[in-house]
């Protein structure tokens, strides 16, 4: 072990340093209108279990209703099913756009 750090070395680190410190800060996540591609994934998942659960209450319901139980359980769950796909896209395709606004416009980095 030396006493005394080597002065090449040193110098060495200093340029590393300033180089770094001259660099531009590293990317962030990219994000879309103020929320994280996590925050995004969550409401796509959301929006789609939402229109199954509704189908399937609607149908669960119509059945109890009318006494035919696995009709309109079936019938309905399939309906809520596209209904949240049809709805997680529309919500897709809006942040798809948004994001080639923000591209062109010049924002996204």
């Amino acid at each position: 072990m030396a006493s005394e750090p080597d002065p090449e070395r040193l110098r060495a680190l200093e340029a590393r340093l300033a180089k770094v410190k001259g660099q531009a800060p590293p990317e962030k996540t990219e994000t879309v209108k103020g929320f994280s591609q996590g925050e995004v994934a969550w409401r796509m998942v959301i929006e789609l279990v939402t229109g199954m659960a509704l189908g399937t209450g609607i149908g669960y319901g119509l059945d109890v209703l009318f006494g035919t139980l696995p009709l309109f359980l079936i019938i309905f769950s399939l309906l809520g099913f596209a209904a949240g796909v049809k709805t997680m896209l529309g919500s897709a395709r809006q942040l798809t756009q948004t994001n080639a606004a923000r591209a062109a416009k010049g924002e996204g980095d």
